[in-house]
């Protein structure tokens, strides 16, 4: 029978975030209108104390023994954290403040599943090893899908001046297509040695466990990393870049994701 999960209710801290990203998520999609200047400061402010609050929240359920690596529902809500910490780093260029519509009501999403969503079974032989697997996963993938809201943003971004829609919303706070473009291909390239660190570090996990290779999730953790290298390789090598370098990198975050949802599934409702 498998062992379950160490957990601990939400704390304080939880709520704060959560409440926060509500917040900071109304008013970044407030802040893409014609609004005073204060709608686009107060949202991130408001992110900064989500942000500040959903760390103490990780740490405190560190204490209590439930790290970021012990499962794929605290993976999650670290992986959400990581997306914020990025984001309000990039957020200080100027027309990259708009990300923020789409990463704070993300960010709430995903903290809400990790922290609301059944504690499920744990991982079993969840060595050193397997933690850094986890954590390093995590974080590329957290990365992979700051460069994905990126693309997203430019394939508006190109829609809108295909259309000549000038007087869009999105047009008159983004940053240009050549800075978005740049930024995807630039965080591509951070996320992916860090993600094939993890594919690395997993096959050796598995071996270990003598458990083979035949569930579904890995070939298609494969085909995320075939994606990003494809991506990488096209770009340096070939001068891949605008739409179908956005569209290559949907493909790689939406296989990662699909990855994230069988583990997910697997652990908390035992399919």
């Amino acid at each position: 029978m498998a062992a379950e999960v160490v957990t601990t209710p939400p704390q304080m801290a939880f709520y704060v975030a959560m409440t926060s990203y509500v917040v900071a998520s109304v008013l970044h999609l407030s802040s893409l209108a014609q609004v005073p200047d204060w709608v686009g400061r107060s949202a991130r402010w408001a992110v900064i104390v989500a942000f500040v609050a959903h760390g103490v929240d990780i740490g405190w359920r560190g204490v209590e023994h439930v790290h970021p690596a012990t499962s794929v529902r605290e993976a999650l809500g670290f992986l959400s954290w990581i997306l914020i910490g990025a984001y309000l780093v990039l957020s200080r260029r100027k027309g990259l403040s708009v990300l923020g519509a789409f990463v704070a009501p993300l960010a709430l999403v995903v903290l809400a599943t990790a922290r609301l969503s059944p504690s499920g079974d744990a991982v079993t032989g969840l060595s050193s090893l397997g933690r850094l697997h986890i954590a390093s996963a995590t974080v590329g993938v957290a990365v992979f899908c700051l460069a994905t809201v990126v693309s997203v943003i430019y394939l508006m971004q190109e829609r809108n001046l295909k259309s000549k829609n000038f007087d869009g919303i999105l047009f008159r706070s983004s940053a240009s297509l050549e800075t978005l473009d740049r930024l995807s291909a630039r965080l591509v390239a951070i996320g992916f040695p860090i993600f094939t660190i993890s594919m690395m570090l997993g096959g050796v996990w598995v071996a270990q466990r003598e458990q083979g290779f035949g569930r579904i999730e890995y070939p298609i953790a494969g085909v995320t990393w075939l994606a990003f290298a494809a991506l990488m390789l096209g770009r340096s090598m070939r001068g891949l870049q605008g739409r179908r370098a956005a569209l290559l990198t949907l493909l790689g975050f939406g296989a990662a994701m699909l990855v994230l949802a069988l583990y997910f599934l697997r652990r908390s409702v035992g399919i």
